[in-house]
């Protein structure tokens, strides 16, 4: 994945792979905040995603509150008929020291192991999985790429990245035909153990905000809403 800071903005390209790892995501007032400057900066903007061949998005945060700069952007991208698409919502829960769990039969595989189940859980496209394959051997930090497997099968998989203190979970998927039966569960609660077990003071995760099976799930395990954000979507 390729990023570039641009006053204020941080542009980020991985070809396509997610909306989050092909967005910008202001992260602080620009030098010159006028309506004019921030066409130009619109225009810079789609002009380089478009060299890419990817659609311009923007990831608009909660956190940011609600700057003038902020609504100048919402209203800029109103007037270029920016569609609003995928609220999401980034859960927190603290994570002290776990005993053992349900999760004790996770398995750890290797990274081109776990993007096969992946993929067959997900039934992604070769070439999406090979990409995602290329931006994952990226992770720098200790990573657990984690399954579950229940007879011959596998049931869930999902994966966990740990920098200092803190654990964010990602992927977290089951088989369509196994879901509604724990195995979402035992597979985060075998992830926490291992954030915890490594040192780990607070894990966090994202989810579509109308999910409600999986907001089910992290509130039961203890989860908490930290932020929200939504993609705005160029046409």
């Amino acid at each position: 994945m390729q990023q570039v800071l641009l006053d204020g903005w941080l542009l980020r390209f991985s070809k396509g792979f997610t909306k989050r790892a092909n967005s910008i995501v202001p992260l602080y007032p620009s030098l010159s905040g006028d309506r004019a400057a921030l066409e130009e900066k619109l225009r810079y903007c789609e002009n380089l995603y478009a060299r890419e061949k990817l659609q311009t998005i923007f990831r608009l945060t909660s956190v940011a509150g609600e700057s003038k700069e902020l609504a100048q952007l919402q209203a800029l991208l109103d007037d270029h008929d920016y569609a609003v698409t995928e609220k999401s919502l980034v859960l927190a829960r603290d994570l002290p020291r776990l005993s053992s769990t349900s999760g004790g039969e996770l398995q750890l595989l290797p990274l081109a192991d776990w993007v096969a189940v992946y993929t067959q859980l997900t039934d992604i496209p070769q070439p999406a999985a090979a990409l995602h394959q290329a931006i994952l051997q990226g992770i720098q930090g200790p990573c657990a790429f984690a399954a579950l497997k229940e007879g011959s099968s596998w049931v869930a998989c999902g994966l966990a990245v740990s920098e200092q203190e803190q654990m964010g979970m990602f992927d977290i998927v089951a088989a369509p035909s196994q879901r509604r039966r724990g195995h979402a569960r035992r597979l985060v609660q075998g992830l926490l153990e291992w954030g915890s077990k490594g040192g780990a003071r607070q894990a966090y995760l994202q989810m579509v905000a109308d999910n409600k099976p999986a907001g089910a799930l992290y509130t039961g395990l203890g989860f908490k809403f930290l932020y929200s954000y939504q993609y705005r979507v160029s046409g």
